[in-house]
């Protein structure tokens, strides 16, 4: 797939620090690079190592508690490894599967099993595997817990409840979370059976509003104090954006210190505090390569789309960060483009508009940035037009 000799001109130590390696994937220096290597006719997807692990850091030295990794929105085993050699030692998972694919890549990690709704056989497997943490939202889930790890005493048991999410591009509202007084109820019948007993909530995917998290916090204030339950952990959730075309978020040290500002006010100083960011830790450091097949006046068709990595883009709307790589037109004028993906669906198009070069013809590759979580996550092979191939670019351009 990848011209060997053109890769290897790339291995040498000052083009390639061997540092870059462990990931296991085909690793260059540019993207321009990695399409001059390349002898297949599908997209590329690319990660950026450093930046992932930049990311990592950033909630590292800035969130005010225990970091997790929700492994949904990338569970590619390279990012994995980048995010374990960066320090991350938590990770949110909800299926055997994900659970299978960390204690293979991080065995040594501490799996928190996040998702409400579990198989009594995902109950079974995480327990049997070392999960000791795991999340619900209503008294037939605990009963679930209870009978399939046969009365378990050494579980924390994390409490989901359900919290306005009006500032976010993405709400979440409606499938997990119980509501104030169903909180209660479960606070109660959790205590007795859990070796610790935690709340938990999130403010919506891509959440735009900073206050967001404090007016949840507040919330279990409230809940804990009608409750009359004493609890040992407060889970904030993900939902920590990006910056994407037309949604450009607050510095994302404004999030960690409006949570510690909140913390403090409402006396949970002395909790244990996780935050399992998904988006936040690996969206910027991803991307797609994709090659124009086919000009129609405004319209480009290209080898990606809306059953590939451009999901959201295609669905929600998102006009993500586009640049053609042989670089800007003559003349330098930009027309907006509306993309249509390769597959024999009519709904596989992407409207933007994508603001591109104004003489971009077939042939020219498109990187699409910041797809690294939840883009690459969702492509199917839909048509056969999946794209296997993925490698790790070290120029972050």
């Amino acid at each position: 797939m990848f011209n060997q000799t053109s890769r290897a001109s790339l291995a040498q130590p000052t083009t390639l620090p061997d540092y870059d390696r462990p990931y296991g994937l085909p690793a260059f220096k540019t993207v321009e690079d990695a399409i001059a290597a390349y002898d297949g006719d599908d997209a590329i997807q690319v990660l950026y190592p450093q930046v992932i692990a930049d990311a990592a850091e950033t909630f590292l030295s800035g969130f005010p508690g225990q970091v997790l990794y929700a492994v949904k929105a990338n569970p590619h085993p390279a990012v994995l490894r980048i995010l374990w050699s960066a320090g991350i030692r938590n990770f949110d998972v909800a299926s055997i599967r994900e659970i299978d694919l960390v204690r293979q890549i991080a065995p040594d990690s501490e799996l928190y099993l996040m998702h409400p709704v579990k198989s009594r056989k995902t109950v079974r497997h995480a327990y049997e595997n070392g999960v000791r943490h795991m999340s619900l939202d209503c008294l037939a889930e605990l009963d679930k817990i209870i009978e399939e790890t046969g009365g378990a005493t050494d579980l924390t048991l994390h409490i989901r409840f359900s919290v306005p999410s009006d500032g976010s591009a993405m709400p979440l509202v409606g499938k997990f979370g119980a509501d104030f007084d169903t909180a209660i109820d479960v606070l109660h019948a959790a205590r007795p059976f859990a070796s610790k007993l935690g709340v938990c909530f999130h403010v919506g995917s891509q959440c735009m509003d900073v206050e967001a998290y404090a007016r949840a916090i507040a919330y279990v204030r409230r809940l804990v104090d009608q409750a009359g339950v004493r609890i040992d952990s407060l889970d904030c959730g993900g939902g920590f954006p990006v910056s994407y075309p037309g949604l450009s978020p607050n510095p994302m040290a404004t999030y960690f210190e409006a949570i510690r500002q909140a913390l403090r006010a409402n006396a949970f100083g002395d909790l244990d505090t996780i935050g399992e960011p998904g988006r936040a830790r690996c969206a910027e450091g991803g991307a797609t390569l994709t090659r124009v097949e086919l000009r129609k006046v405004q319209d480009l068709y290209i080898n990606d789309g809306s059953y590939g990595s451009l999901f959201d883009a295609a669905q929600c709307g998102w006009k993500f960060p586009v640049r053609r790589l042989s670089g800007d037109a003559e003349d330098g004028t930009i027309t907006g483009f509306r993309l249509f993906g390769p597959t024999c669906d009519s709904l596989d198009v992407m409207e933007g508009p994508f603001n591109l070069p104004s003489d971009i013809e077939e042939g020219d590759w498109i990187e699409v940035k910041n797809l690294g979580a939840y883009g690459q996550t969702l492509a199917t092979d839909f048509n056969g037009f999946q794209s296997d191939a993925t490698v790790a670019v070290m120029n972050r351009t």
